[in-house]
């Protein structure tokens, strides 16, 4: 799929392909089966590389296809970009050749994320235009303001620095002592909403001083562990009141099948029978949140895929829509891994179980309605972690929007991943 530099913004043209998708007359009845057409025909994982090359043909205002261009004319672009910037080909002391790494760039389908600052101080990026690469061509959480490195390139690109005054900075904050007196952040938003008030170099030193301390430990954010937990708890407590549901329909039946068995009998009066069947009908379990394990979460959210004969789910490989999906669903061992912060929590995990949240809401009958309910809070739940918000070039985030249009969310989620399985 090319793209021309008339529709080169992705996101146009995916909104484009989307509501072609969802407007048709045929949604309504074949949600599933055109969901999964729009993404095994229509959606292509859009590589790192497009992405910048997208980037410096808007920067050179060069007006054509960007297949059009030979890599080698890229690749001179970012030399003489690097070179008036007085930037190095990495952070690191590397043998490799900038024309070595630079085509690696144009070609692959992820970068490192020190590779996109490095590229902002190169190409001599705008703020916003590091965090559309982080949080767009990457797919992962802007700046980190609890991460000191990320702070100083930050601070560089928002005041128009060049790499030597990063370096500069760097070797500033290296030298500041550790704290025993380090601040302790718990929102990602609120330590931003700090550095943003930051203006001269002694400030931004005075700021990242509260930072340093030994141990520091990982660099997850609790602003986001915080917000899967919360959704998480929610999640949990929807399945337990679907479990408790199906034990209460399920001692329902018992009582109505003892009342069967009775018959006429007159071995027990009426009011013996009907306590009977009351008593019956009101012996069930009822779960609670804390009932629920990863593994019954699993089953809700990767309903749809088939398990193999050690009852794991199978690999994403056997699916058709591995590219688009893949590294995306939540199994007991991902969960697991996040709750004992072994893995930090990214913005696909958010994205999943705020969809099952408003999926299964019952109460919403109206599918527009739940749109822009699912849309408006899970963009304030990222923009609260400083993920950005939903991106409809995403072929995963593109799918669940898809399947909240539909008249039943879960069951087309589920029918989608089924399908791909089935080719």
């Amino acid at each position: 799929m090319d793209y021309n530099i008339s529709n080169l913004d992705f996101t146009i043209k995916s909104e484009d392909n989307f509501y072609d998708t969802v407007d048709m007359s045929s949604f309504r009845d074949e949600d599933a089966e055109l969901i999964y057409e729009h993404l095994h025909n229509k959606m292509r994982i859009i590589p790192f590389g497009d992405y910048l090359k997208r980037y410096i043909l808007k920067k050179v205002e060069l007006d054509c296809n960007i297949n059009d261009v030979d890599i080698k004319e890229y690749q001179e672009i970012i030399i003489s970009s690097f070179d008036e910037n007085n930037t190095p080909k990495s952070f690191e002391p590397t043998s490799s050749k900038l024309s070595a790494l630079s085509k690696n760039w144009l070609t692959q389908s992820a970068v490192k994320r020190q590779t996109i600052f490095l590229l902002g101080f190169g190409l001599s990026m705008s703020v916003r235009d590091v965090s559309e690469f982080l949080t767009h061509a990457q797919g992962e959480r802007d700046f980190n303001f609890k991460n000191p490195f990320e702070v100083i390139c930050w601070f560089c690109l928002k005041n128009g620095y060049k790499f030597p005054k990063f370096t500069q900075l760097l070797e500033a904050y290296n030298e500041l002592p550790y704290t025993d007196n380090a601040v302790a952040y718990d929102a990602t938003i609120g330590i931003r909403d700090l550095f943003y008030g930051v203006d001269t170099e002694d400030s931004l030193m005075k700021m990242l001083s509260t930072l340093k301390y030994e141990n520091q430990g990982n660099l997850f954010s609790v602003s986001a562990k915080n917000c899967f937990d919360d959704l998480y708890n929610k999640v949990r407590k929807i399945i337990a009141d679907e479990y408790t549901h199906d034990e209460q329909e399920k001692a329902a039946k018992r009582a109505a099948k003892f009342m069967e068995s009775l018959g006429e009998t007159l071995a027990f009066s009426y009011e013996t029978k009907k306590e009977k069947y009351e008593r019956i009908k009101t012996d069930f379990k009822v779960y609670i949140e804390e009932d629920i394990t990863e593994a019954d979460v699993e089953k809700y959210l990767c309903c749809g895929i088939p398990f193999d004969g050690k009852g794991n789910l199978l690999k994403f490989s056997k699916s058709t829509l591995s590219g688009h999906l893949s590294n995306k669903r939540m199994s007991r061992q991902h969960i697991r891994d996040i709750l004992t912060e072994k893995t930090d929590v990214d913005r696909f995990d958010l994205i999943t179980l705020c969809f099952f949240i408003h999926a299964m809401n019952q109460e919403i009958e109206d599918s527009k309605t739940r749109y822009i309910e699912f849309v408006d809070d899970i963009n304030a739940i990222l923009e609260s972690c400083y993920m950005g918000e939903l991106y409809l070039a995403n072929p995963y985030e593109c799918f669940l929007l898809m399947c909240t249009l539909s008249e039943w969310p879960m069951g087309a989620y589920s029918d989608v991943f089924e399908m791909s399985y089935e080719e």
